[in-house]
């Protein structure tokens, strides 16, 4: 009688199993960060309503950034120095930028673009303001802060020559949007200036230098996912460019630049709007 051969039970590839499950991991962890930054910004339309002011949350959109960059860190079990460090770049460009605009705003009216929507809105502004103004900044602070997620739970898979890039980046946007913050502080505190336009510094060569340097910045920090393999974070430098292009920055200040500052119209004629190059020099009968 012919012994009947039982195939060999297949074994568990328990390395498989563990990379898919610490995905999973980093994964859930991706969605708390939206949990996190939900909470923040509502905590932050309670104190608008309090206070009576809605523009107070642009003090804390960098913010947000930052404490989503500690959320990802401390739930990261293998910290790394090059970790810790991507958190201290999002720790000094947040902290600079929300000192800057308390300074600027404090004792200073509803931005125009707040008070536009307050008129609008009338007595449910409270509760509409938590959809269309915190809320919304919560999910967009989440979608591009994805590459700082990515680059701090896979800082292990970096490679040192993409890092240098994205640091590069990273100083050149800073150094930037900081000295254009600068310039601009520099000019309104001259009462001199009162009414006029900045026409000079990197003001010369892009109307919107500050919002430049922030998205090359945050084209650094994509780098830093790159580095890490996260390529597919492009959304986030995208989404950050688009939004100061086309959305929040440039299409919603301009109009009340050139209402308020008759000069401004010529500003726009001359010079280029965001990316830096030389002013249209003055044609005949200019």
């Amino acid at each position: 009688m012919q012994q009947e051969t039982s195939e060999p039970l297949p074994r568990l590839d328990w390395l498989s199993v563990r990379a898919q499950m610490a995905s999973m991991e980093q994964f859930g962890l991706a969605v708390s960060g939206l949990l996190v930054v939900s909470a923040l910004f509502t905590a932050v339309w309670v104190a608008s309503t309090i206070y009576g002011k809605a523009s107070i949350v642009d003090v804390f959109w960098g913010l947000a950034f930052l404490v989503l960059a500690l959320w990802y860190l401390w739930q990261t079990p293998e910290r790394t120095l090059r970790s810790v460090f991507i958190v201290a770049l999002v720790a000094i460009w947040a902290v600079r930028l929300a000192g800057y605009l308390a300074w600027r705003t404090a004792g200073a009216p509803e931005d125009h673009r707040y008070a536009k929507m307050r008129a609008a809105w009338g007595s449910r502004f409270w509760w509409v303001s938590l959809f269309t103004v915190f809320w919304l900044q919560a999910f967009l602070a989440w979608i591009i802060s994805l590459p700082l997620w990515w680059a701090i739970t896979h800082s292990a898979e970096s490679q040192p020559l993409l890092d240098a890039l994205a640091f590069v980046l990273w100083a050149a946007g800073f150094t930037i949007e900081t000295t254009a913050d600068a310039q601009l502080a520099r000019f309104k505190s001259d009462q001199r200036n009162a009414g006029q336009v900045l026409q000079t510094g990197l003001w010369r060569y892009s109307r919107h230098p500050n919002y430049f340097g922030e998205a090359v910045l945050w084209w650094g920090f994509y780098g830093f996912a790159v580095s890490s393999g996260g390529w597919w974070t492009i959304l986030s430098p995208l989404l950050m460019t688009f939004l100061l292009l086309k959305v929040s920055g440039i299409p919603l200040l301009e109009p009340a630049l050139v209402e308020r500052r008759p000069a401004y119209a010529e500003y726009i004629r001359r010079t280029p709007a965001f990316f830096p190059w030389f002013p249209k020099r003055e044609g005949p009968g200019h």
